[in-house]
């Protein structure tokens, strides 16, 4: 495969540092070009990547710039490196723009958050309007006639998370009733910000999307059905909200469930913080405002002046938690299962350079591509990370240094195999 990324940011520099790291295990991919608006910060990541032990292809890594508003651009680098498949890893602001440009450009597509939706004007947190994804999943069929493959929504959440439900509806249940996505963490000592800053506030501050086999999709109130969740790993109890995100129209297109949401650990000081700047107008992104000589939206703006994720948790400690919590039946007992990934931030600075958040969404993103370069993932059209077979991402997961967990918990299943487990002994007598 020769790889192009757009974008130098924390998941670009994590990808190409994930491939890097995994020696042999990543040669899969012969050429990565890491191109970005700014050619300085895409040299700089290069010249890393460069640096210390040889890399099993030789120097491979190439920085490119690119202008991810432009289509004529994006070509330009995609024709002069022979690109056979783009990873989108900029804003999901520029994911029209790039979407449609691999599709006439013919290569493959990979995004690890789906095109924007559009709320709906009358009634916000009870309607949807334009959900996230649907520009995409319209083209489908475009995309299948012209035998290419755009892969959306594949990064930890969504895009693992994902994996983890269809890993759960193929091997440990029997019905699924409940597909609750949980992300939970214990960080300390970073800045507000542990994730792009554009993307955070456009998915905290829309209106979260809830699915149920008799309503469809709807929304509800920003923050809302607070409750507790225990995360392994030492993490421990948070309390999660309701928040706008991918799974909830993905997971359901495929996965026969009675219910699909998405909760988030956002602490209450921080859900302040983001309704105090859109009650100021900072979290615009759709009007601009004349600064100098330049037009500039509010947002972008605040995304140039806040501390960058970054820099700001280099020092930060602790873990964060992604996955799937899965409720339904399996023998015909009730079954409660939670799928995850734990990752600990200090030790993905040292291995990659980058902080946790960052680096547990850029390793899906990695084994998909790898998947789909071997042709173990291969459909052609419009898909989410759902659609494939589960087990060869799962068991990827611990060579790429991110292994995956299971929790069982307190259920009739769970009941029913421990008293099997005490009377085993006996029974062996």
């Amino acid at each position: 495969m020769k790889l192009l990324i757009i974008g130098a940011g924390g998941v670009g520099t994590s990808v190409s540092q994930i491939i890097k790291r995994a020696g042999d295990g990543g040669i899969w991919a012969e050429k990565i070009v890491l191109a970005d608006y700014n050619l300085a910060r895409a040299e700089a990541v290069v010249s890393l990547l460069d640096s210390g032990s040889a890399d099993a292809l030789g120097k491979r890594f190439i920085a490119e710039k690119i202008d991810a508003r432009d289509p004529e651009s994006i070509k330009t680098v995609i024709a002069k490196h022979e690109i056979s498949f783009v990873m989108n890893a900029v804003e999901p602001a520029f994911n029209e723009i790039i979407f449609d440009t691999c599709y006439a450009a013919g290569v493959g597509y990979l995004d690890c958050a789906m095109t924007l939706s559009v709320r709906d004007a009358q009634d916000p947190y009870n309607k949807t309007n334009i959900k996230l994804g649907d520009y995409q999943f319209a083209r489908h069929e475009l995309w299948a006639q012209k035998g290419i493959t755009a892969l959306v929504g594949s990064g930890v959440e969504p895009g693992m998370a994902d994996v983890f439900v269809r890993y759960a509806a193929d091997h440990l249940f029997d019905a699924i009733d409940e597909v609750n996505i949980r992300d939970g963490d214990n960080y300390e000592g970073g800045g507000d910000f542990g994730f792009s800053v554009w993307t955070t506030i456009e998915e905290c501050l829309n209106p979260p999307v809830i699915w149920e086999k008799d309503r469809g999709w709807f929304t509800t109130e920003r923050f809302s059905e607070p409750e507790i969740f225990s995360f392994p790993g030492g993490i421990g109890d948070v309390e999660v909200v309701n928040v706008e995100h991918e799974e909830v129209l993905l997971v359901p297109r495929v996965i026969d469930c009675n219910r699909v949401t998405f909760k988030y650990g956002v602490p209450a000081s921080f859900r302040q913080l983001l309704l105090n700047l859109e009650s100021v107008g900072m979290a615009e992104a759709g009007k601009k405002i004349k600064v100098g000589d330049t037009e500039i939206s509010p947002r972008d703006f605040l995304v140039k002046v806040v501390p960058s994720p970054t820099e700001t948790s280099e020092h930060m400690t602790g873990r964060g938690s992604a996955g799937a919590w899965i409720t339904g039946i399996k023998d015909g007992k009730r079954r409660s299962v939670y799928l995850y990934q734990v990752a600990d931030n200090q030790t993905c600075i040292q291995k990659y350079g980058t902080n946790s958040v960052v680096a547990q969404t850029a390793v899906g993103p990695v084994i998909m591509l790898e998947l789909i370069e071997k042709g173990i993932w291969n459909c052609k059209g419009v898909y989410g990370p759902e659609s494939f077979p589960p087990d060869p991402f799962v068991e990827r997961l611990a060579k790429y240094e991110f292994p995956a967990g299971l929790r069982e918990m307190d259920s009739e299943y769970a009941e029913a195999q421990r008293e099997k487990a005490l009377l085993q002994p006996l029974n062996q007598k």
